[in-house]
Formats: structure tokens, C-alpha cells, sequence
């Protein structure tokens, strides 16, 4: 470490970022660190140039851009995400009751990549499979992981003056209809969406977070509309909610510690 200070230094940096609520001046993070103004302006730079902080002009501060998690995310997504999250899959999808197909999701910038899928008896075709990527704010995976973001860092995904595509002319087409769909879905605890993506298809997902309490990646339920009585949306919503609690406790999980039961999950 002290024959390479500078990337300890960086590391540190980030990992401070890491814990901050909002964005951070460089003076502040000079202090913090016992950093050299100096080099903690050049290293901040070079962290700007490569992806990993985002600039905020109007306050002059910094905070972590979304690549560390679209990072972390493209490790999970492949082994690790599917050994831990596709038995909690097949129990949702036994759990739900009625013909769906269970799905891990992650975020990669404005979008979402549907990297598990557990199909469930007699569970409806749908066009999101594995690999497959779509818009975030159209989906109740992407959404459930939207609001789930820093503000800062939602905000430098989709600026405010933003026009927001659509599928086949519903959902939010303005930054104000996606800040109230994302303002509700805080405050259920899950996202829906129903006929945005695919016309006759209703999806409900809930957040699973790492241990920074960041979005790692989203648990997601979709069925035929017409199969699903809105009535069952809650008991749905709460499904997904305690997949991805669980599925968030095996993720912070420190390796030989006992995993804590969660119910129904």
C-alpha cells in the first residue's frame, strides 16, 4: 500500500464517496482522507475522466457515477447472482399462485438486463429473457431500482429537461411522471407496471440491496393482466418485497456468517 500511494488514496477516495448521503466538495474529501488538496483535485480528475464520479458544477462537489455498480452488477450477473438468487426465484414463482415468470434483473445505466429467469407452471411467454434489455423507467424491475438511487445520481441518469421514450404510448413520457411513479413506488415498497412493456402483461418488483444499501439488482413477477386481479397486487407486491430482502441478506451475507431466515422468502 504506501509503495503505491496513490492508488490507495483513490481507493479511499471512492470508498469515502461511498458512504456519503449526497455529494462531496474536494476540500471536504482532502480533510477526511489526511489528502493533499493537490492530489486530491488530481485524483478526483482522473476518476471523472474514467467513469467513477460524477462533477456537480452548481455545488462543486463530487459523487460516485453509476459505473462502480454497473461493475458490480456484470459480476453478479452471471454466477454469483444466479446461485443466490434462483432457488428464492422458484419459491416466488410457487409462491405467487398463479401462472408467472419470476426474473433477476440489473441496471446498467438506463436500462435494465434480465440476467436469471425461473418460469413457473404454465407461466405466459414473455419478451424479457435472459439477456435481453429495455428501458428502466418502463419496467417495474428498472423502476424498483430507480428508486432506489441517490437523487444526485437519478438526476445525472435522466436530467430533468429529458423527453422519456415509450414502448406503444404509455408511461412517462416526462422526468415529473417518472419522479411520481418512483415517489409511489417508495412509498408501496414495490413498482408496478402494467401493459408499458408488453400490452396485456402486469410485472411487480421490489430493490435487492448491497451492503452500501445500493441497488445491486431487482426481483420481478410478471403475469397476464388478465389472470391477476388487482386485488392480489399487494400480496404480489409483498412476494417480491420478501424475495428481495432475502435475496439482499445473502448478498451482504460475509462469507461464514448464518444467513437470517426471511419469511416467506
Amino acid at each position: 500500500m504506501t509503495e503505491v500511494p496513490a492508488a490507495a488514496q483513490t481507493l479511499a477516495i471512492i470508498k469515502y464517496l461511498a458512504t456519503q448521503a449526497g455529494p462531496v466538495r474536494a476540500s471536504t474529501i482532502s480533510r477526511a482522507l489526511d489528502i493533499p488538496r493537490s492530489s486530491t483535485y488530481h485524483l478526483l480528475q482522473v476518476l471523472l475522466v474514467e467513469g467513477f464520479v460524477v462533477h456537480y458544477s452548481e455545488a462543486s462537489s463530487y459523487g460516485l457515477s453509476a459505473l462502480l455498480s454497473e461493475l458490480g452488477a456484470a459480476h453478479l450477473g452471471t454466477n454469483r447472482l444466479d446461485l443466490l438468487g434462483r432457488p428464492l426465484l422458484a419459491r416466488l414463482a410457487k409462491r405467487a399462485g398463479l401462472p408467472a415468470v419470476a426474473q433477476l434483473v440489473v441496471l446498467h445505466g438506463r436500462e435494465v438486463a434480465y440476467v436469471v429467469k425461473e418460469v413457473g407452471f404454465r407461466a405466459p411467454a414473455v419478451v424479457t429473457g435472459t439477456g435481453v434489455s429495455l428501458p428502466a423507467h418502463l419496467t417495474a424491475t428498472g423502476r424498483a431500482m430507480l428508486a432506489q438511487l441517490p437523487r444526485q445520481q437519478l438526476r445525472a441518469l435522466y436530467p430533468t429537461s429529458d423527453t422519456l421514450i415509450t414502448r406503444n404510448g404509455t408511461g412517462p413520457q416526462t422526468m415529473s411522471e417518472l419522479d411520481r411513479i418512483l415517489h409511489e413506488t417508495r412509498g408501496r415498497g414495490w413498482a408496478i407496471e402494467s401493459g408499458e412493456v408488453t400490452e396485456g402483461y402486469t410485472s411487480l418488483a421490489a430493490a435487492a440491496l448491497d451492503h452500501n444499501g445500493y441497488p445491486a439488482c431487482a426481483v420481478g413477477l410478471t403475469m397476464r393482466s388478465t389472470s391477476l386481479d388487482v386485488t392480489l397486487w399487494p400480496e404480489l407486491g409483498r412476494a417480491v418485497q420478501d424475495t428481495a430482502r432475502a435475496l439482499s441478506q445473502r448478498l451482504r451475507r460475509r462469507a461464514g456468517a448464518p444467513e437470517r431466515p426471511t419469511a416467506g422468502a
